[in-house]
């Protein structure tokens, strides 16, 4: 066998070692939550990054459906749309900033948990 053959032999089987592990590894770790800890400590370019990778997986979800938009009991996407009615990157990312400034005893709880319950359900009930 060439050199070249044999290298690119020995490089697919590294790569389908380094997949086996990293899927065996994938069920045993559990998906982690950036939490108030993570959030107070980082910086707001990065907040904005956390926010727009929640908005992105909205938009997948929308897209996936379709014309067919979908109801409040198939997808949180059209509470968090009208929870967040007016709101910017900005105010978001300033309401959770503010509520953790306000509440250092939460600091464990997750973002995607503060932001539903402290933003997206009052927003909710002002923008029926």
């Amino acid at each position: 066998m060439s050199a070249l053959r044999t290298g690119s032999l020995a490089l697919a089987i590294c790569m389908t070692l380094v997949m086996v592990t990293g899927i065996a590894r994938a069920k045993e770790l559990p998906v982690p939550l950036v939490t108030g800890e993570q959030w107070t400590q980082s910086s707001a370019e990065f907040k904005k990054v956390y926010l727009i990778g929640i908005a992105n997986a909205f938009e997948v979800e929308a897209a996936y459906h379709g014309d067919k938009k979908p109801t409040d009991e198939q997808s949180l996407i059209p509470r968090f749309g009208r929870g967040l009615k007016g709101q910017t990157l900005d105010t978001v990312r300033q309401g959770l900033d503010t509520w953790y400034t306000a509440h250092p005893d939460q600091l464990k709880r997750p973002v995607i948990e503060t932001l539903w319950f402290e933003m997206v359900v009052p927003g909710l009930k002002q923008n029926k």
